[in-house]
């Protein structure tokens, strides 16, 4: 989606020339590329001279001016699928959804339509608003709970940094086999099973850092089964379901690391809390969403 914004020089910027100051504020080098190529980036009723600064233009603090950010491409390949969105927060520059288990994030092979990006099509559709599914955090199909979306170029660069440099915070909730310790802390490299498209491992010669903090929060009196809140340093595909089953504690309901199905029908995972600066004003937010799931 299009996103029009006021910038306002600070003490911290003056001196600064235009670029420089989006740079500073999350403006990436491709996203000012395309800004270049598609439009001068300060095209708008607001912008008193209809262009951008003069290159090698200098500010003063308390200056100000306004930037275009274009939408540069189009998920047209989506096909809009009319569902009922679980929304719990929005705005020009984000959206937060609570997903439910069993919906795909992204269309693949054999699922072009039902999907969180096609009920996601249809919604902005109707608003009559151009949309491009910019996922930050993604959860496998059977992982409920919330997920964040960046609704422009902008927002959707300056959340990607934000992920790389682990300002997002994201914590799950999940159901584990046997008593768990009271806390602990997983540094353990995952790389991709040899053989299989899927399934993942701790690979400590070619696996990528990965590390996850748990604390337990209850456990049965039959000793089977454990509730923990874990907490990612890392993102990587299955994370939390490949460290617990390499410690001993897998995920029931797992078809892929443990497929018992007794008390649990999909594995018992969600994301239960994100807590995140705002991509633009720097505003902290923090979104919570309970587990649809809890101790047999």
């Amino acid at each position: 989606m299009d996103r029009r914004i006021v910038i306002t020089v600070t003490e911290r910027e003056a001196g600064l020339s235009y670029g420089d100051i989006l740079r500073g504020r999350g403006f990436s080098r491709h996203l000012l590329a395309q800004m270049k190529k598609m439009t001068d980036g300060c095209r708008d009723d607001a912008c008193s001279q209809g262009k951008r600064p003069a290159p090698g233009t200098l500010f003063s603090a308390g200056d100000s001016f306004p930037v275009y950010v274009p939408e540069t491409e189009c998920s047209g390949h989506i096909v809009p699928t009319p569902m009922t969105l679980a929304i719990v927060y929005e705005d020009e520059d984000i959206l937060v959804v609570n997903k439910p288990a069993g919906l795909p994030v992204h269309p693949s092979t054999g699922n072009y339509a039902n999907t969180l990006a096609n009920g996601l099509m249809a919604y902005y559709r109707r608003e009559g608003s151009p949309f491009v599914f910019r996922c930050i955090n993604r959860l496998d199909r059977d992982t409920s709970g919330l997920l964040l979306v960046a609704k422009n170029p902008l927002s959707g660069c300056i959340l990607s940094a934000q992920m790389k440099e682990r300002a997002i915070r994201r914590e799950y909730v999940a159901v584990v086999k046997g008593v768990l310790p009271p806390q602990g802390y997983i540094d353990a490299p995952i790389a991709r099973a040899p053989g299989s498209i899927l399934e993942r491992r701790v690979d400590y010669l070619c696996g990528e850092t990965a590390r996850t903090r748990y604390v337990r929060l209850a456990y049965t009196a039959d000793l089977r089964y454990s509730l923990a809140r874990l907490c990612l340093d890392t993102g990587r595909t299955h994370q939390i379901r490949v460290h617990m089953s390499y410690i001993g504690h897998p995920l029931p309901g797992d078809f892929l690391y443990c497929p018992d199905f007794t008390d649990y029908q999909r594995q018992p995972l969600h994301s239960a809390k994100l807590s995140f600066p705002h991509p633009l004003n720097g505003q902290a937010l923090t979104f919570t969403a309970p587990a649809p799931f809890s101790l047999p």
